[in-house]
């Protein structure tokens, strides 16, 4: 899963607003929309003040080769 669809998907769940999550997480609003839109470069440490509020941090996964 990306993580601009996980923390909308936990967002919604949770019930919280753009605004709330971007004031629970110390960082702007317009952080949360680029993160939600998939900006591709964002801060990591500001990624990560957001994944904290799901119990979650970026960590690195392997990539599945494709052999064609």
């Amino acid at each position: 899963m990306k993580i601009a669809s996980f923390i909308k998907e936990r967002r919604k769940h949770l019930g919280l607003t753009q605004t709330d999550l971007a004031e629970k997480a110390g960082v702007g609003l317009r952080f949360v929309r680029d993160l939600e839109q998939g900006k591709p470069s964002l801060r990591l440490d500001k990624v990560n003040q957001v994944l904290d509020l799901f119990g979650s941090e970026v960590g690195v996964i392997r990539k599945e080769v494709s052999h064609e």
